[in-house]
């Protein structure tokens, strides 16, 4: 039931209004009275009623300043003024004060009763739409994601102007106006590559938990970079940086430390900058510490900071120091299979500061040469890659080399950039199979109401993670978009060629619920089915 508050000074009509209105029979529940509008504030803050209903004249506080602080503070809250002057600047001043009904003493029951049907009616509406509207929003929350990840993309890669950065950022309704900018990238997988669907829920929801956090703050702007990697824009005051990269770096730790046996989760955080243009530079800084999570696997936390030590032992390493554990192949495997063409250089400067000084020795280089080689070639027989189409590249950056320590790193990037290559087109490949195999089963099965992301995903053998990034990167579009898209050209076909009503053809595009598929339907095509409808007959 909805609430409603009373606040008269006069006792007699007061109590009328309490003992004698059946509210309940109404749709509401009287929840409390006052006799002036100081002494109700503090109870109305405390209750939030759904409506006031207030005098207009009363000492310490009258029934418009009481008016205007409510519509402030809780702007939903329907408010009936009841006076006994007929005066048009009263009318007017509660007008302005957001007052939705203006009553003149003495008030009948049916009045009183015809005014609170119409707001109650009012009130299920407006709630009707806003639920609409959130369950809407959720559903396209999918797509802002991918819209946050393209735009993200151009600013890192620095191919926005900071005008450009700002009107984007406006269309996207994104506030990032701050003093102070910083990124954490971070990247959180399950250990083992289960097909367990209990385990695969497990893990959705921790990687929620996660998320939910940065969603919960506006200090924060969550983003995805790639399949398992994402990153935070962090914005605020100067002086809060610090605290606030401290409370996400605490948060992923506090939620994936205690699993590290069936999570693998690494954070890297960058150096705070003071404009947006310089995102660009605090992306190359951090994505190069972010690198060393296939170098040291144990340290979780990466940072300038939390690798210094490791760094300044590296340096005067000879051979017999060199820690060679640190030149597992399977580290080289590990990085083809996760990272990204826009680490390569990051992680061939960590991987190499390791042997740095042993590198003047001619013999270790070639061993060294070898080992990429191996490594690589290794990596690409796992992925089922055709050597006809790799070992021509691999053996025009052999000959490239010229054995010297420097040109070791350009020959480990080329490998890398091949071995890359190979894995994106069969991913590609691959994905365009996992794609067909998708659209195929959203085409048989979006009329249904039950269908979801998480059911496509299970109908073909893949995680909803890993499907919604192939959707969106495949269709330029996201997977609740499409199925929108469907159902919406669906319906539209039955409301000019059948007579059909609205709640039949919602049912039969997927909607159980009729009025949402009308909010819908006018959220997209601009008018309801109806007049769809019945534009299609003019």
């Amino acid at each position: 039931m909805l609430k409603v508050f009373i606040v008269e000074d006069e006792t007699v009509i007061r109590e009328g209004f309490r003992d004698k209105i059946p509210w309940e029979q109404y749709g509401f529940q009287l929840v409390g009275d006052a006799g002036d509008g100081e002494v109700a504030l503090p109870l109305i803050r405390k209750i939030r009623p759904d409506v006031l209903i207030t005098d207009i004249k009363m000492p310490f506080m009258d029934g418009l300043s009481l008016s205007e602080i409510v519509k402030e503070e809780f702007p939903k809250t329907k408010i009936i003024i009841i006076s006994g002057y007929d005066d048009f600047e009263y009318a007017r001043q509660a007008i302005r004060a957001g007052v939705d009904q203006y009553l003149l003493k003495p008030i009948t029951r049916q009045t009183l009763r015809g005014v609170l049907v119409e707001l109650r009616e009012k009130i299920e509406q407006e709630t009707e739409q806003q639920d609409y509207q959130d369950q809407y929003q959720d559903e396209m929350q999918e797509f802002e994601q991918f819209a946050l990840r393209r735009f993200f993309e151009k600013i890192l890669d620095g191919k926005l102007s900071v005008k450009e950065i700002y009107e984007e950022a406006a269309r996207l309704s994104l506030p990032l106006t701050a003093a102070s900018y910083n990124l954490l990238l971070f990247s959180v997988y399950e250990a083992s590559e289960s097909s367990s669907l209990e385990r695969r829920e497990w893990f959705t929801r921790k990687q929620e938990e996660v998320f939910h956090y940065f969603l919960r703050h506006p200090q924060y702007i969550l983003f995805r970079l790639d399949v398992n990697c994402y990153g935070v824009l962090i914005k605020s005051e100067t002086a809060l940086m610090e605290d606030l990269a401290d409370r996400a770096l605490d948060h992923i730790k506090r939620v994936c430390g205690p699993e590290e046996e069936r999570i693998r989760w690494y954070v890297a955080v960058g150096t705070p900058v003071e404009r947006l243009s310089s995102l660009p530079q605090c992306y190359e800084r951090v994505n190069h510490c972010f690198a060393y999570r296939f170098i040291m696997p144990a340290l979780h936390i990466l940072s300038e900071t939390t690798l210094a030590g490791f760094l300044a032992d590296q340096e005067e390493k000879n051979i017999g120091q060199v820690d060679f554990m640190q030149m597992d192949p399977d580290i080289i495997r590990d990085f083809l299979s996760r990272g990204t063409k826009k680490e390569i250089h990051g992680f061939v400067e960590s991987y190499l500061q390791n042997i740095q000084n042993a590198l003047k020795s001619r013999m270790f280089r070639d061993y060294v040469i070898l080992n990429i080689r191996f490594a690589v070639v290794a990596f690409l027989e796992s992925i089922g890659a055709k050597q006809a189409e790799y070992m021509g590249r691999i053996e025009q950056a052999v000959q490239a080399i010229h054995r010297e320590d420097r040109e070791i790193s350009l020959y480990f990037v080329e490998m890398l950039g091949t071995a890359m290559d190979q894995r994106e087109e069969i991913n590609s490949y691959q994905g365009g199979k996992m794609l067909k195999k998708a659209l195929e089963y959203i085409d048989a099965n979006f009329d249904s109401e039950t269908l979801s992301l998480n059911q496509a995903a299970e109908s073909i053998g893949a995680s909803a993670n890993y499907l919604s990034a192939v959707f969106s990167q495949g269709m330029q579009k996201t997977f609740v978009e499409y199925v929108t898209e469907k159902r919406i050209e669906k319906a539209k076909k039955l409301l000019r060629h059948t007579d059909k009503t609205s709640g039949e053809i919602a049912r039969e595009v997927g909607y159980k619920d009729a009025r949402y598929f009308g909010f819908v339907f006018k959220k997209l095509q601009g008018c309801s089915p109806r007049e769809y409808r019945g534009e299609g007959r003019k």
